[in-house]
């Protein structure tokens, strides 16, 4: 079992561990000015109201006076969330998380008359707009959804409410974040080790039984003890995204999530249905885990322990940056030299500290660095978090770089695309330089958990996520034991007839921050599809393989979703992109048994 770090408190973790947010606001006094001062700048921009119909020429001009008060916030915004997320315990920084999340809806509210406006223009400037040089893919894109506008004065009213939407999603992380406690375990050596999020990935991977079931049965034992809660947060969750889609005049939730980027519905329905019709994949990695760990009764706390027992393997920060720089080499020595400004610039906030924000992410705006949050234990794990976060900050970073502020963000639906392409050049690096048996069995385990984790369980989660919201479109109340019994027996039709019947993983629904992010989770599985196809070309040096991926990176927002894909050689419209993932999970499941039987 890999080490595992002490919590400690955030005054007592090495700074040069943490990230550098002084290129944001020096400090948090210049923070408060900028905070104090930027009401009144958003006011100004109210004087425009009204005024579109003076043609083409005055709504650019009025899209840059926006555009200018969304840029300035973002930044207030980023700020404040992240000092939060290093310490949700510090009432300073979540006063200024706060602060922020209730200007953001303000200003949502003060510049949401301007859609209707332009959606209101004649058709001779919706044409003149929609040929523009520099704006006029942001005008295509928004006639494209008149039909879901509504009138100024309801705008006004939902955009004023939004801060309301969120406050189960706010409610929920404060709870999982700050306020929840696990207690104490004990390890392989019977030492008292705090249980928190970042420690129980790494429990869950020792190769001691007694410590994986404590592990888990601990954790689930604190949620369940909030499970009411919990099913209320989700209940009024869901809620909040069937009412706006209602409203919005949408068919469903799914119909209004989807259509933010342009994704048709088939995409969604394809990867369920494709990924449905390969569980069977599944189903023998899950009975061949059994047979390796030599288990009458395997359960899922079972699931991530390594199938050589202890990890033969393990890597220091400073040894998992080395690595990183050798695995993503194929991406060309200009992503080489960008990305080494993510360690000298100190984007990175690594170590788990007192109150800290669990898992792993990537954060930013326009005018910051694009930030990541981890929280660092030595573990393989953390070598590929490391290398998929900085996937999404390159990505953000190339796209910055390179777009307009009109342009300078990504869909969400591309977004694990160049994280989980940094995971799959990874995984060849490793397999093609790691010479020791146990080490490739390791990779290739670690490899197939990887699609177990993010193609099968992540389409899990999606379906599990479309199923509650057309539950509670239905009248059928979300209670914690309904939720409960139905995530149970998805969670066994997809792990298969060799995962036993222990009932705790039923309440897996109650700790899953995602499904408060309205139909994020689809696109783990169909961004870690796309890019098994991008880092098979890299790795094999296809001829334009690097300029087209590069291209992707840097497209930003300047096209739709699909289109962007297209230029990177994806067809992300038919099943060919998830088979071809499945059967490269396949091939290394049977190169597995060739190892363990060896």
């Amino acid at each position: 079992m890999a080490k595992i770090f002490e919590v400690k408190p955030r005054n007592e973790v090495d700074s040069a561990f943490q990230w550098d947010l002084t290129s944001i606001f020096p400090d948090d006094r210049a923070f408060e000015n900028a905070l104090s001062g930027f009401p009144k700048k958003a006011d100004a921009f109210q004087d425009y109201k009204g005024t579109l119909d003076q043609g083409a020429d005055q709504v650019v001009t009025v899209l840059e006076a926006l555009l200018a008060v969304s840029r300035e916030l973002e930044s207030l915004y980023v700020y404040a969330h992240l000092k939060h997320d290093q310490d949700t315990g510090d009432n300073k920084y979540l006063t200024y998380n706060s602060q922020a999340g209730a200007l953001l809806a303000q200003v949502s509210e003060k510049i949401s008359w301007f859609e209707p406006e332009v959606l209101a223009v004649s058709e001779d400037v919706q044409k003149t707009l929609e040929d523009h040089s520099e704006y006029g893919h942001f005008f295509r894109e928004l006639f494209a959804k008149k039909a879901h506008v509504l009138s100024p004065n309801e705008e006004a009213l939902l955009a004023g409410a939004s801060e309301i939407f969120g406050v189960s999603s706010t409610t929920f992380s404060l709870l999982n974040n700050a306020d929840l406690k696990f207690g104490k375990v004990k390890d392989e050596e019977g030492n008292d080790v705090t249980l928190s999020h970042g420690s129980y990935g790494v429990l869950l991977e020792s190769a001691d039984r007694s410590v994986r079931e404590n592990a888990f049965k601990q954790l689930y034992a604190t949620y369940e003890g909030v499970k009411n809660t919990n099913a209320s947060l989700m209940s009024g969750n869901i809620k909040g995204h069937n009412y706006t889609a209602k409203i919005r005049h949408y068919d469903s939730a799914r119909q209004k999530a989807l259509d933010n980027n342009n994704i048709p519905e088939s995409v969604y329905d394809t990867l369920v249905d494709t990924v449905r019709k390969n569980t069977n994949l599944l189903h023998e990695y899950v009975a061949l885990r059994k047979d390796m760990l030599g288990l009458d009764d395997l359960q899922m706390w079972d699931m991530y322990t390594p199938l050589t027992g202890d990890a033969p393997v393990k890597f220091t920060y400073e040894e998992a940056k080395e690595i990183t720089f050798k695995a993503l080499a194929p991406l060309g020595d200009q992503y080489l030299k960008d990305l080494a400004k993510a360690f000298d610039e100190k984007w990175i906030d690594v170590y788990e500290n007192e109150g800290k924000r669990s898992g792993a992410y990537s954060s930013g705006a326009y005018d910051t660095n694009p930030y990541i949050l981890l929280n660092w234990q030595d573990s393989l794990n953390d070598l590929y978090t490391l290398v998929h976060e900085l996937g999404h900050s390159m990505h953000s970073y190339y796209t910055r770089s390179n777009q307009p502020y009109v342009y300078g963000d990504y869909s969400i639906f591309v977004a694990e695309i160049a994280s989980t392409t940094n995971e799959n050049l990874l995984t060849s690096y490793l397999l093609d330089t790691i010479e020791d048996k146990d080490a490739q069995i390791y990779i290739l385990n670690h490899y197939l958990d990887g699609v177990k984790g993010t193609i099968f369980r992540q389409t899990q989660f999606a379906e599990f996520e479309k199923f509650m919201h057309e539950s509670d479109a239905n009248g059928q109340p979300l209670t914690a034991d309904f939720l409960s019994e139905n995530y149970f027996e998805l969670n066994k039709a997809y792990y298969g007839p060799s995962i036993g019947e222990d009932k705790t993983i039923a309440l897996e629904w109650s700790r899953i921050p995602h499904f408060y992010m309205n139909y994020y989770v689809y696109q783990y599985a169909t961004g870690f599809s796309a890019a098994n196809t991008l880092a098979k070309r890299l790795v094999e040096g296809e001829e334009g393989a690097v300029d087209k991926y590069l291209t992707y990176l840097k497209s930003g927002s300047s096209d739709f979703p699909i289109n962007v894909m297209q230029k990177a050689g994806i067809d992300m419209t038919n099943a060919t992109y998830i088979e071809e993932t499945f059967t490269q999970f396949e091939q290394r499941l049977a190169e597995l048994k060739g190892l363990l039987n060896k």
